[in-house]
């Protein structure tokens, strides 16, 4: 019997433990990182190799051996590896579910699928090679041959031109035998990789020019980079803060380190796509879930591939959303997290429930705990998160401001339309004023383009009953339906929760009376807009009429090359436009964005509105600015109109404080999900108290709140409970997240009801 050598996996399931494999004499050369299969619970499963000679705490007779080392798959980086174990630490989950996350189902296949190949190719080229060596050695055995009997020739050879005519045939006969034997040479040297040569085509990066405010900016980001700090570079709409990032990006890429651009949202990455192309040709990389497998597994392969010692691809950017954090990067130089202050950057479900900024940030410490000073990060916003001026007054991160728009254009007018008051003197036209309608149309007069924001998506938001009033709700969640109509007729009810839908009959499913549309989404407010205007051009950019790359790309595209006037849309529409005519903006149903039940909802609200309102007056015109509302006395809309949001950041940030809501404390959500509503409060009733026997051993100063359910508190058949705990940041915060993980995990295990509780750090 071999030596034996024993690993840890790690596996994509929810383990709080890495199991324990067997790798026998053969295998002796694994190494942290490899992938290896292995039978675990009588299923097969691909998982990674995260510790080697390690001391098994089971019994040897019941650890089980490997299946297999996968050599033809790429090993995973020792960088990944730590980065899943920051992840896996901060948001309570296990390794197993960051690796599932960082190399889901999908990717997997579409890497054995290529390991496949590449045994093979290999395999081929091997037996391509050996007849080519075959055909090789008898041409050189042929060729000895040949010399020798050139040699006889010459030794009997009598006359001066016989032997003259036999030197130069033994002349060519040892060229021809040494290029041979080179030959030979080379082929028993290949590598069958069986993996394609990639480019080393040298880069240029050509110099960005900026403005004297851009200047000195950069300047400030400098110092912050040589203090070792992250920076956050809050830069007005229209300062000019891509140019910025460009610049950066450049700058490190010169120095043969990697980029990592981060944006919030697919469209966002689009509309840069084609920007960053023409700096960094030859060297963008893309990645997205909207991407193909297969040019995400290319990505992925390059990424891993790049060399900034010249040997490989050479230094790369990669402009991603949230999932490229988990590529397989290295020797990353500058990390850019644009809008950081978006909610899209965090995942919700499943597991790990990570925020793609703050992930960023880990991936940066990371970087500089392996090479001091290694790696920057810049995070820009022109509305950040509270989070981040935290970080700021604190002294953790340091502040950039560029309050100076590019083309020194002034900031749009705002006007503020009382929606209530248009309806009682009848100034509105279905879901549009009289007054947004003539400013459309001194806009249009004028060759400007409009940009209108609607929240919600859908013809009619809510389907409510003539007869007998009831609103019609999904059948599988406690949400209204929303009507979407279709050209070819065929109108469907859907929910937005669950993509719940069915034909709609226009009759009230309890007592079949005629249903009445309520609440105008972007596809009513686009069918509005069309028939008040209809000499325009008008389109409509929501997750509906975008559901493919193509079609998204097509109408940024028309819409940025003005062949598009008014372009209707979510709130995609609101983040990263820079068209030249956008002359008005307007937001139709503004207290939608206002509705939401969160302590975060001023905050989101003013960043939307303000993002939104940087989408005009670029370039030299001045723009204008539009909220239609039924609320006009929100302090929000007058702070927005008077221009100083930042004023009411620091009053958002002193409201925290008093209530010690983050970023003043460390906020974990506790959602529990079950089919049955009295069972699912029963067991968060129970659980609530098991979590506080377990927080009170910590000390005091948490705060939970709950149980209690959310605003939708049914979706695909499962009832919600939630519990929000708070916990100050202090030596013990650390201890006292623990004490929640273990507590549910014991609870869960107790009461077998595994699948049915999620934790949710720093919910969005």
């Amino acid at each position: 019997m071999g030596q034996e050598l024993y690993i840890s996996v790690i596996l994509p399931l929810k383990l709080e433990w890495e199991p324990c494999y067997r790798v026998t004499a053969r295998d002796a050369d694994i190494r942290t990182g490899d992938r290896v299969r292995v039978m675990f619970a009588n299923r097969e499963y691909l998982g990674v190799v995260s510790g080697t000679g390690i001391m098994p705490d089971t019994e040897p007779s019941r650890i089980k051996t490997i299946l297999a080392i996968e050599r033809e798959m790429e090993r995973i980086l020792p960088e990944e590896i730590d980065l899943w174990k920051r992840v896996a630490e901060y948001y309570l989950c296990s390794l197993g579910e960051v690796y599932k996350a960082a190399y889901p189902a999908g990717k997997l296949h579409q890497e054995e699928s290529r390991a496949a190949s590449v045994a093979k190719t290999r395999e081929r080229m091997g037996l391509k090679r050996a007849r080519m060596l075959e055909i090789a050695d008898r041409r050189l055995e042929r060729l000895a041959s040949r010399k020798e009997r050139l040699n006889e020739k010459l030794t009997k050879a009598r006359k001066d031109s016989v032997r003259k005519a036999a030197e130069e045939e033994i002349f060519k006969t040892d060229k021809e035998i040494a290029l041979t034997k080179e030959n030979i040479t080379r082929l028993s040297g290949i590598e069958d990789t069986g993996i394609p040569a990639v480019s080393d085509q040298p880069r240029h990066f050509p110099e960005i020019s900026l403005s004297d405010a851009q200047k000195e900016a950069y300047r400030q980001i400098q110092e912050g980079f040589a203090a070792g700090k992250p920076v956050l570079l809050h830069g007005v709409t229209g300062s000019g803060k891509t140019e910025i990032y460009i610049k950066a990006a450049a700058e490190a890429m010169k120095t043969g380190r990697n980029v990592l651009y981060l944006v919030p949202e697919i469209a966002l990455s689009r509309q840069l796509e084609e920007r960053l192309e023409k700096h960094f040709r030859g060297s963008l990389m893309t990645f997205h879930s909207s991407e193909t497998a297969a040019k995400k597994r290319d990505i992925a392969y390059a990424v891993r591939s790049s060399n900034p010692e010249g040997t490989g691809t050479g230094p790369y950017m990669v402009l991603g959303t949230r999932s490229s954090l988990f590529l397989p990067h290295h020797d990353i130089g500058l990390i850019i997290v644009d809008e950081e202050h978006d909610s899209s950057y965090k995942q919700d479900s499943p597991a790990p429930r990570y925020n793609g900024r703050d992930t960023a940030l880990m991936m940066f410490q990371l970087e500089n705990e392996r090479r001091k000073g290694s790696c920057n990060i810049i995070l820009g916003s022109a509305t950040p998160s509270l989070e981040e001026l935290y970080n700021c007054h604190a002294g953790r991160h340091h502040l950039v401001s560029l309050t100076e728009r590019y083309h020194g254009s002034d900031d749009s007018d705002v006007e503020i339309i009382d929606t209530r008051a248009e309806r009682r003197k009848r100034g509105m036209k279905g879901s549009i004023s009289i007054k947004l309608i003539e400013h459309i149309r001194k806009a249009l007069s004028k060759g400007e383009q409009v940009l209108i924001l609607r929240s919600r998506r859908a013809w009619s938001t809510i389907l409510q009953c003539n007869e007998c009033g009831k609103i019609q709700k999904c059948p599988h969640c406690n949400v209204s339906l929303s009507l979407h109509k279709s050209e070819n007729g065929k109108d469907r009810a859907v929910c937005h929760h669950c993509g719940w839908s069915t034909p709609y009959s226009g009759r009230c499913s309890h007592c079949g009376g005629v249903l009445t549309g309520l609440g105008a989404g972007t596809q009513k407010i686009e069918d509005e807009i069309s028939a008040l205007f209809p000499d325009a051009r008008t389109s409509r950019l929501d997750s509906d009429s975008a559901q493919s790359k193509e079609e998204g790309k097509r109408i940024i595209r028309e819409f940025c090359n003005g062949e598009t006037d008014i372009l209707v849309g979510t709130q995609i529409v609101s983040k990263g436009f820079d068209v030249s005519r956008i002359g008005l903006v307007a937001v139709i149903g503004a207290d939608g964005i206002l509705g939401m039940q969160d302590f975060r909802a001023d905050e989101k609200a003013m960043q939307l509105l303000e993002q939104f309102r940087g989408r005009c007056g670029r370039r030299d015109r001045k723009g204008l600015f539009i909220i239609q509302t039924s609320q006009p006395e929100h302090p929000i809309y007058r702070r927005i109109a008077e221009g100083n949001t930042g004023e009411f950041a620091e009053i958002l940030l002193s409201e925290r404080k008093a209530f010690d809501f983050p970023p003043y404390s460390r906020a974990i959500e506790i959602s529990l999900k079950d089919r049955y509503a009295d069972r699912a409060q029963r067991n968060v009733e129970r659980l609530a108290g098991t979590i506080r026997t377990a927080l009170s051993n910590t000390g005091t100063g948490y705060n939970l709140m709950g149980p209690y359910p959310p605003p939708v508190d049914k979706v695909a058949e499962r009832n919600i409970r939630n519990i929000t705990i708070y916990l100050p940041k202090d030596r013990k915060l650390h201890e006292r997240k623990k004490a929640i993980k273990n507590a549910v995990e014991s609870f869960e295990k107790e009461n077998i009801y595994t699948g049915h509780i999620s934790i949710n750090v720093d919910p969005a």
